[in-house]
C-alpha cells in the first residue's frame, strides 16, 4: 500500500524554500485551500489523464522522476508520480512543492547543493538524492495555485526558457483536466438533483400539473445552461487573439454550427524563436466534451512538440503518438496542417507545411493579367489521418510566400457546405471561387470573402468551420515596414428566445 514519506525530526522546524514572490499571505492561503476543496481532487483514485502528464514530463525532459501534486493545508498529495513508487503524500513543511506553489511563475533550482535552503531538504539529503528540481504552478482562472507539476533529477542540470514554457503548458493541461472533471461532477450532481425533484413531485398526485410545469421550465434552463457551457468551453479551446507577426497579415474566423455541442476545429499561431513562427489548423472527429478533451490535448501537444522538434512531420508524429497512447482520446482521431514560418531577408516568408489527412490549403496571388487570382492547391502527398495508426506517415512541402501573396487554410465544414442546388461546394467549387476573386490577396480579404460565400448558402455552414489566412503585404500597401495587421472573428450561434 502507498505510504506517507516521513520528514526527519531535525528538519521539522525548517522554513519553506524562500524565493521572490514566495510569500504565504494568510488571506490568499484561505482562498487557495477553498479552491483546492472546490475541485474535490484530494484522495481520489489514480487517473490516467494525470498519470500521462507526469509520464510526458519525464519523457520531454529526460528525468527519472516527474510528479503532479496538490498542496493541502499540511501535506503535499501526489495525484500522479512517475518514477516514485509507493508514495501518496509527504508533509508540507519543509517541501519543495510547498515552496513552488507560493510563486506566480516556475521555480527552477539547477543544483540543490548550491542552494542555501534546498540543500537541507529531505529529498536532497535522503536516499533519493535530488540534485535538480523544477516546478510550474497549477493555477486556476481566478489565480489560485492548487499545486505543481514537478520534474526532479539526481544530477545537476539547467533548462531553457522554452523548457520552462513547456513545463507551464503541462501545468495548464492539468488545469484543463481539472476543469473538465469539475464540469462532469457538476453535471452528475445536477442530474441527480433533477431526478430527485421529479420523483418527489410524482408522489404528490394533486401537484402533478405544477410539477410538470416546473420540469419543463427546468428542462429549458438546462438546455440554455448546456448551450452557455458549450459556448464558454469552445472559447477556451481557441486562442483569444492572433499574435502580431512583423511583415505578415493574419486573419481567422470560427463558426460552430450548434449552440449545444462543442466543435472539434482548432487553430493557433505562436512564436518559436527569432524570426521563426509556427501555425496549425485541424479538425477532431466528433463533437461534445470528449472531442473538446481531444482538441485540448492536440493544441497543447502541437505547441509543446514545436519547441522540441524542428521538422513539421516530427511534430505531427508526436501528436499521433499522444492520441494513440491517451486512453481518454478513445478512438478519436483528427486531421491537421502544421507549418513553420521563417522570415526572409529579401521580404516574405519561407513556409514548410506538413499535413495529416487534411484538405488542401491554397497558395494565392494576383494573376499576371490582373483578371483574377492565381490559385495553387498545397497538399503534400502521403499524409494520413492523425491518431488512426501507430506508423502513420505524414508528408510536407516548402514554398515561399512573397509580398502580395496569400495562404488560406480551412476545415472541411467549408467544402461540405451545400450550394443552392443541393450539391456540396467541394474543393473544385472552392478553387473556382478563389480564382474569381479580385483585388489584393490579403488575409483579411480572403477570410471576409469566404465568410460572405458561406452566408450565401441556403443552410449556411451546416458543420463547424475554421479559417486561417496569412498574407505578405506589398511594401506600398503598409504604412511602415514590418507592420502586421491581425483580424480575429469568432461566430458562435445566438440562443433563440425559446432556448434562453
Amino acid at each position: 500500500m502507498p505510504q506517507q514519506v516521513s520528514v526527519p525530526e531535525e528538519d521539522a522546524g525548517r522554513e519553506e524554500l524562500s524565493r521572490p514572490n514566495a510569500v504565504a499571505d494568510p488571506d490568499t492561503e484561505v482562498g487557495r485551500i477553498a479552491a483546492v476543496r472546490r475541485y474535490s481532487i484530494l484522495d481520489t483514485p489514480p487517473d490516467g489523464a494525470f498519470d500521462r502528464v507526469a509520464a510526458m514530463a519525464a519523457r520531454l525532459f529526460d528525468v527519472p522522476v516527474a510528479t503532479v501534486t496538490i498542496v493541502d493545508t499540511d501535506r503535499i498529495w501526489f495525484k500522479a508520480a512517475h518514477g516514485l513508487e509507493d508514495v501518496s503524500e509527504i508533509g508540507r513543511d519543509p517541501g519543495l512543492c510547498g515552496s513552488a506553489v507560493l510563486r506566480d511563475d516556475a521555480l527552477v533550482i539547477p543544483d540543490t547543493l548550491l542552494d542555501d535552503v534546498a540543500r537541507g531538504n529531505p529529498l536532497v539529503t535522503g536516499p533519493l538524492g535530488v540534485r535538480f528540481y523544477a516546478a510550474a504552478p497549477i493555477t486556476t482562472a481566478d489565480g489560485h495555485r492548487l499545486g505543481t507539476v514537478n520534474i526532479l533529477d539526481t544530477k545537476p542540470r539547467s533548462i531553457t526558457e522554452d523548457d520552462t514554457a513547456t513545463l507551464a503548458d503541462l501545468a495548464a493541461i492539468v488545469m484543463d483536466e481539472l476543469e473538465l472533471r469539475l464540469a462532469a461532477l457538476a453535471a452528475v450532481r445536477h442530474e441527480q438533483e433533477r431526478r430527485l425533484a421529479e420523483s418527489w413531485h410524482a408522489e404528490i398526485e394533486h401537484e402533478r400539473a405544477e410539477a410538470e410545469r416546473k420540469a419543463r421550465e427546468q428542462a429549458e434552463k438546462d438546455k440554455a445552461a448546456i448551450a452557455a457551457f458549450a459556448s464558454t468551453l469552445q472559447r477556451t479551446l481557441l486562442p483569444p487573439s492572433l499574435p502580431a507577426v512583423p511583415g505578415l497579415e493574419l486573419a481567422c474566423h470560427y463558426h460552430t454550427a450548434s449552440v449545444h455541442d462543442v466543435g472539434g476545429d482548432f487553430y493557433d499561431v505562436f512564436p518559436l524563436d527569432a524570426g521563426r513562427w509556427a501555425f496549425f489548423l485541424g479538425d477532431v472527429c466528433g463533437k461534445g466534451a470528449e472531442a473538446a478533451s481531444v482538441t485540448s490535448l492536440a493544441r497543447y501537444t502541437l505547441r509543446a512538440a514545436a519547441h522540441h522538434e524542428s521538422d513539421p512531420v516530427a511534430v505531427l508524429g508526436a501528436l499521433n503518438t499522444a492520441l494513440l497512447t491517451d486512453a481518454a482520446a478513445g478512438s478519436r482521431f483528427c486531421t491537421a496542417v502544421f507549418g513553420l514560418l521563417t522570415r526572409q531577408e529579401t521580404g516574405g516568408f519561407h513556409i514548410t507545411v506538413a499535413t495529416g489527412g487534411h484538405p488542401p490549403a491554397y497558395h494565392l496571388r494576383p494573376a499576371d493579367d490582373e483578371t483574377g487570382v492565381w490559385v495553387k492547391a498545397v497538399r503534400p502527398k502521403g499524409g494520413m489521418l492523425i491518431g488512426a495508426f501507430p506508423e502513420a506517415p505524414f508528408a510536407q512541402t516548402s514554398f515561399s510566400l512573397a509580398p502580395g501573396e496569400g495562404f488560406l487554410l480551412y476545415t472541411d465544414g467549408l467544402t461540405e457546405a451545400r450550394t443552392s442546388d443541393g450539391t456540396m461546394l467541394g474543393e473544385e467549387g472552392l478553387t473556382a471561387f478563389l480564382h474569381e476573386q479580385t483585388g489584393p490577396t490579403s488575409a483579411t480579404t480572403l477570410v471576409d470573402n469566404v465568410v460572405a460565400l458561406l452566408e450565401t448558402m441556403p443552410d449556411g455552414d451546416g458543420d463547424d468551420v475554421a479559417l486561417l489566412a496569412l498574407s505578405v503585404p506589398r511594401p506600398d500597401t503598409v504604412d511602415a515596414p514590418g507592420v502586421s495587421t491581425t483580424a480575429h472573428t469568432t461566430a458562435l450561434p445566438q440562443l433563440s428566445g425559446e432556448e434562453r
